[in-house]
């Protein structure tokens, strides 16, 4: 091994490179440095109407079975102004909807201006920017769901109709096993406070499936969950051990068939749901932000709804990288509709 480095000195390679050579002996630079590597972003550039925009990084949950706070460190928040900053270029470069970014994003604060700035009103002061018509931010902790946030989905248009709020479980004794901080019930009151603020929002989550320790019982319990909060989908999958871990220690006694087999159930379960939740878009009008030629017809347009769907439309160039009012009027499958602008 020649060089060694963590993900907050990536920026820091090439002189590791440069003083491997010179010194023609490895180079170790593990620091963490918290705002360093955010000065040596490149300029955004992008192509095409969407961008990520990274506001925070790193984790102080320390759930079980996560390894982020041990190889991206604390949470640290990016400057208020520096995002802001970074939004304008966005948009002076045709982007119209920007995803803020961080492992736990709603976690985000920074003192800007002799107060104390938030996630909320990160969301407020760039949906000022004129030529951003959609936000979305991922990924988020249950925990760190307040009050303003919550409102943010009532009073702010540009917030996408939809929301990534992983539960990795519904079995309370699973989850304090996992260290999440939370239980079902109480989960599950946010996502009744998150749908009375918009009745239109769609939750997605994360579940694992299998963790040291599950049984029948607290497997049926994030079944329950999950048919309760009639999530639109969920990234699910069998709970791996991440070295070093506190959950990597646990015993893991629960037979492989009986992992698959209850993934398999889940899966399957939260597919039909969400094609419940196409199919009720049909005959609705929905904001479509149209990417470019769709991958199954070049012929057509493709764009993505606030809930993530990508709907074909028949249409000409000119609609390309535009936010467009589209009718739904038919369903490939769960993730792919077909419809017309109607504006």
């Amino acid at each position: 091994v020649d060089v060694v480095f963590g993900p907050q000195t990536l920026h820091r390679l090439p002189e590791l490179i440069k003083a491997k050579q010179a010194a023609d002996k490895p180079q170790i630079d593990i620091a963490f440095p918290e705002i360093e590597k955010f000065d040596h972003l490149p300029p955004p550039r992008v192509e095409g109407a969407t961008a990520f925009l990274s506001i925070m990084e790193g984790c102080s949950k320390y759930c079980s079975f996560c390894v982020v706070p041990y190889t991206r460190g604390e949470e640290f928040s990016r400057p208020f102004e520096d995002i802001l900053t970074e939004a304008i270029q966005l948009a002076e470069q045709g982007v119209k909807e920007i995803t803020l970014l961080g492992q736990n994003v709603n976690a985000y604060r920074v003192p800007y201006q002799g107060i104390e700035a938030d996630l909320p009103l990160l969301i407020e002061t760039i949906a000022e920017i004129p030529q951003i018509e959609r936000i979305r931010y991922t990924t988020s902790h249950p925990n760190e769901m307040s009050e303003r946030l919550i409102a943010c989905h009532a009073t702010m248009p540009k917030l996408a109709n939809q929301l990534h709020l992983p539960v990795q479980a519904g079995s309370d004794r699973i989850l304090m096993a996992m260290k999440r901080n939370y239980t079902a019930l109480q989960y599950k009151g946010l996502i009744r406070k998150l749908k009375a603020a918009n009745p239109q929002l769609t939750i997605t989550s994360d579940i694992i499936v299998g963790f040291p320790g599950e049984t029948e019982k607290d497997f049926q319990a994030t079944l329950k969950l999950m048919r309760d909060v009639g999530f639109d989908y969920s990234f699910s999958f069998l709970y791996s051990p991440r070295p070093g871990t506190p959950a990597s220690y646990l015993p893991d006694e629960i037979p492989q068939a009986d992992k698959a087999a209850w993934l398999k159930q889940l899966q399957t379960e939260n597919e039909a749901n969400g094609d419940a939740i196409s199919r009720a878009m049909l005959g609705t009008v929905q904001r479509v932000l149209i990417d470019g030629p769709s991958w199954k017809d070049p012929n057509l347009l493709a764009g993505k709804t606030d809930n993530g769907r990508v709907v074909d439309i028949a249409a000409d160039a000119r609609f390309i990288h535009q936010m467009v009012q589209v009718k739904i009027t038919d369903v490939y499958n769960p993730k792919r509709l077909v419809g017309e602008i109607v504006n």
